[in-house]
């Protein structure tokens, strides 16, 4: 492998990953409480790119990969299981603040030390031979396990969080965190792809790194959107709803169903940011009534119960309105946004609101 190659695609992302690494930990921050879940997990993974810079600092100045190659693996590997750790509580403590306990530190410092001196012991003991490529497949398969637990982790708190907003919240919160998603499986990938690209014969090494660039933008500018909503996203998983709302309560239904429909005949439902309660706070009730009576009566969830109601309303505007722009539609119909509005109306109508008004005529 030509080793200028190797230096320069190590110096460039080896500036990235410092910059984003220092910018996460040291820079400005929201002055509002609610931000400071946000900026812990800001710090976490600012930790774990300073973790991977340092990992790309030894490689840059000692080049390991081509004085003892084997060792240079362990390293890796040994890096990737604290940074594995690191990214996913950083990003699983974005949607539940309790993650981090001292306990679950502890333990998964000492499985890292564990693993540590595992890589430590295969090196010193078995520098080459068989029993060497053995307890380096063994410890890849190690780290690949750990790894996957910890990303089915984040996904399970992801689908949990989506489930959460969608029976509490008349928008679409999910799409907010659905960069979580996103990056979990991109992470997933790569760190499979770093185990894979560390067997690779030297010459194509420069590729696993230069492919961590676009990763750790994505990352950078997925934080930065993010606490362009996370107040919102954070106030709705305040408010998680419990167990007994998905009870039904059918002594209370009648006079539930009673108020609900003075409420659907104001309009009720075209209030921008509706949450269930903001709904059980004009009911005169609490929660747990309505979304038993909506999980019994509708079988949908919160959110697609408001959106039905505000196609539907917003069919009604565009039939007696048909002055009325799609854009002003969506925004007396309630939707926060037109792009979201269209989408929404497309999947129920099965044709844009623009072509549906067009048919109108």
């Amino acid at each position: 492998m030509d080793q200028d190659i190797y230096g320069y695609s190590l110096c460039a992302a080896l500036a990235l990953m410092i910059f984003f690494g220092v910018w996460f930990i040291v820079a400005r921050k929201p002055d509002k409480p609610v931000f400071g879940n946000y900026i812990r997990s800001r710090r976490i993974m600012g930790a774990a790119l300073l973790v991977l810079s340092a990992n790309y600092t030894v490689h840059l100045l000692l080049r390991p990969r081509f004085t003892a190659p084997d060792a240079a693996i362990l390293m890796n590997l040994s890096t990737y299981y604290i940074s594995a750790w690191l990214f996913s509580s950083a990003l699983t403590s974005l949607l539940d603040s309790h993650y981090i306990t001292r306990r679950k530190f502890t333990l998964h410092i000492i499985s890292w030390l564990c693993f540590s001196a595992a890589a430590g012991a295969v090196m010193i003991l078995f520098p080459s031979g068989k029993l060497n490529t053995v307890g380096i497949i063994a410890l890849t398969l190690w780290f690949l396990i750990y790894a996957f637990r910890l990303a089915g982790r984040l996904i399970r708190e992801y689908r949990k969080a989506v489930r959460l907003f969608d029976e509490t919240q008349s928008d679409d919160i999910g799409s907010y965190i659905d960069w979580l998603s996103v990056f979990t499986w991109w992470a997933v990938i790569y760190g499979i792809g770093c185990g894979l690209f560390t067997f690779i014969p030297e010459k194509y090494v420069f590729i696993w790194i230069l492919s961590s660039i676009p990763f750790y933008i994505y990352l950078f500018c997925s934080y930065m959107n993010y606490m362009l909503f996370y107040e919102r996203v954070e106030t709705a998983l305040e408010t998680e709803m419990p167990e007994s709302c998905r009870q039904n309560q059918p002594a209370y239904f009648a006079e539930i169903e009673k108020r609900l429909a003075g409420w659907i005949g104001r309009n009720g439902f075209t209030l921008p940011g509706l949450t269930i309660e903001d709904l059980a706070g004009d009911l005169c009730t609490n929660r747990t009534y309505i979304a038993g009576y909506i999980k019994s009566v509708y079988h949908v969830t919160f959110r697609e119960w408001i959106a039905d109601l505000r196609i539907e309303y917003a069919k009604k505007m565009m039939s007696e309105h048909p002055e009325m722009t799609v854009g002003a539609v969506a925004e007396a119909s309630g939707f926060l946004s037109l792009s979201y509005f269209s989408r929404i109306f497309t999947e129920k109508e099965s044709i844009s609101p623009a072509k549906w008004k067009r048919t109108l005529a």
